[in-house]
């Protein structure tokens, strides 16, 4: 299990990270700065909450996951 707070700062740096990515993507693609920022702009909020929850929902499926044995039993 993860806090509640992992996710959120993983989200925030994941967005930083592709928000960055967006900004080059669209300046490429319209040649206007302006234009990029505002769509690498909008996109940052939308996606750290979609990503948050996708992050939540994992985090509660056991698919994937190898169950800790315990170092010893008594």
């Amino acid at each position: 299990m993860e806090h509640r707070y992992r996710s959120i700062v993983k989200a925030i740096s994941w967005r930083v990270t592709g928000s960055i990515d967006t900004f080059v993507v669209s300046y490429v693609i319209t040649g206007k700065p302006i234009l990029a920022l505002s769509i690498s702009g909008v996109e940052v909020f939308t996606k750290i909450g979609l990503f948050y929850f996708h992050e939540r929902v994992w985090n509660k499926l056991s698919f994937g996951r190898i169950k800790e044995l315990p170092d010893y039993d008594i």
